[in-house]
């Protein structure tokens, strides 16, 4: 597997990888992995087994400007990579707390979960009228989990 540049729209890179991402899901490719480096604007990569691979799954992506002609070393673009593990213990109907954002303190229950994005969908418990809202996994915490009783 090689490693190739692709030339986005500035501010459009995260649209270009999940677009990437659900065309080759839908038709299965010979792409390794899609990167998007951290701090790079304008840029993401993909790993394939060769340029005419790289070229072919990018054919009427949106925001995707073009190839760069040459495959770039993984060296180059390494510094720029950051190991994530995200902890996947929230499940569908567990209650949260909010502990980042505007949201800070409040209790919610989890209607919908995106993993590949890191986000999950809550509703406020507290709230008059139940409105999903979008948040990272990490502004949020478990305290009970479906199933389990309240203790009092």
């Amino acid at each position: 597997m090689a490693l190739f540049g692709i030339r986005t729209a500035a501010n459009r890179e995260d649209q270009v990888v999940d677009y990437l991402i659900s065309k080759l899901e839908k038709q299965g490719a010979e792409i390794g992995a899609v990167v998007r480096a951290h701090g790079m604007r304008g840029y993401i990569f993909i790993e394939a087994t060769s340029k005419e691979a790289a070229e072919a799954v990018i054919q009427g992506v949106p925001y995707a400007r073009g190839l760069l002609r040459a495959e770039i070393p993984y060296q180059e673009i390494e510094h720029m990579l950051e190991q994530v593990k995200v902890e996947m213990n929230i499940h569908k109907n567990d209650i949260v707390e909010i502990i980042s954002g505007p949201f800070k303190r409040e209790n919610a229950k989890v209607i919908r979960i995106n993993k590949p994005k890191e986000e999950i969908v809550v509703e406020l418990l507290e709230a008059a009228v139940p409105i999903p809202i979008t948040v990272k996994m990490d502004a949020v915490k478990v305290i009970r989990r479906e199933g389990e009783e309240e203790e009092k």
